[in-house]
């Protein structure tokens, strides 16, 4: 089923007036964007559990280790992966509810730059530094 926003580029979308802020378009081009995240992260686990479930043991220590360490780093960016998928999700059910690329501590619009950089983002960069800088006052 092709869709009008299924053509809108990034381009297309940066052009748009301020006044077509998170319009339909704007929306399904964020939608799009935001599932196919979603289906990448998914494969990305599937194909990690098929390649660890199919290795091979070594005989030799050397290549042992290497294979270990590969899978050690392949799971360590699978969890920050896995991290990221409820924030994936989240985006969507903002887009669901009318409040996607709106600020959660001010309201205002967080800017189609923005959102193109980082789809899942809640704060404007004004606000995610304030938030950042509260971070490390409180040390967390």
């Amino acid at each position: 089923m092709a869709t009008k926003h299924a053509t809108l580029s990034e381009k297309d979308l940066l052009a748009m007036p301020g006044s077509a802020y998170m319009n339909a378009q704007q929306l399904g081009f964020f939608r799009d964007l935001l599932r196919k995240q979603r289906q990448d992260l998914l494969d990305n686990a599937n194909m990690t559990i098929d390649h660890l479930r199919d290795g091979e043991a070594e005989a030799d220590p050397n290549d042992r280790a290497t294979i270990e360490e590969e899978n050690s780093i392949e799971l360590r960016i699978r969890d920050r992966e896995r991290k990221m998928l409820p924030r994936v999700e989240a985006a969507l059910a903002r887009i669901d509810s009318g409040k996607f690329g709106f600020c959660e501590e001010t309201g205002e619009p967080i800017g189609l730059r923005r959102l193109l950089a980082r789809p899942t983002t809640v704060y404007s960069i004004e606000a995610q530094e304030r938030h950042e800088s509260r971070q490390r006052i409180q040390g967390k």
